[in-house]
């Protein structure tokens, strides 16, 4: 399960506080695909990454008893004076994984050729989103965050990126943030819906959309 309790984040801007949600309490079952809606600066990719630990909240807590992933194609989480396959070795010994067949998936799935080998700070941000998704397919997670982007590069790689996907979505949950509401609505079956701080949880897909909608509307 991931159970988040009390969870409250807040910004400093222009030296006042900007609040983005407070005292959101939930559990999700890793067992089911949400689909995670809201406006524009609602706090979507913020919660993501705070359930995903790459972000510290201002208060609360995240317990989490599952394998989780980074947000998907997110690769602020490289260290950018190592080189790609320094950051894949590094991630596979934190994961427990095997760094062996973690870094040739890698090699092989992100298709940087030499450029694994270079420093991460070199990258642009196309390639540092394959490196990105390639470590996320590479090692098995039981909960795959998602933030607007299921595949990266041209249609050839999106077509395997989607089937990796496919294939890894099959066996493990997830929470999918996007606009689009058709992709929430092929991929997820519950939703939550980010509205003036506050998170509600729908168990149809469909209720979220809706619920969505009518924010948008207001």
């Amino acid at each position: 399960m991931i159970i988040t309790e009390r969870l409250t984040k807040t910004y400093w801007t222009n030296f006042r506080r900007k609040p983005i949600f407070s005292n959101i309490s939930v559990t999700l079952n890793p067992k089911l695909s949400y689909g995670l809606l809201g406006q524009n600066g609602a706090g979507k990719s913020t919660f993501l990454r705070i359930i995903a630990g790459t972000e510290a909240p201002t208060s609360g807590h995240v317990y989490r008893s599952v394998r989780l992933s980074w947000p998907l194609g997110f690769s602020g989480g490289f260290h950018p004076l190592m080189t790609g396959r320094e950051n894949v070795r590094f991630l596979a010994r934190v994961y427990d994984a095997d760094i062996g067949q973690v870094t040739d998936f890698v090699e092989d799935f992100s298709e940087l050729g030499r450029d694994l080998d270079m420093p991460v700070k070199t990258y642009s941000s196309g390639m540092g989103s394959r490196l990105a998704f390639a470590v996320s397919m590479a090692i098995e997670f039981d909960f795959y965050l998602v933030d607007e982007i299921t595949a990266v590069g041209d249609s050839r790689f999106q077509l395997k990126c989607n089937r990796a996907f496919a294939e890894r979505r099959a066996r493990a949950g997830m929470i999918m943030a996007s606009h689009a509401t058709g992709t929430i609505k092929d991929y997820c079956t519950a939703g939550l819906v980010l509205q003036r701080g506050r998170l509600m949880m729908f168990e149809d897909v469909n209720d979220a959309i809706e619920a969505h909608r009518q924010q948008m509307e207001a």
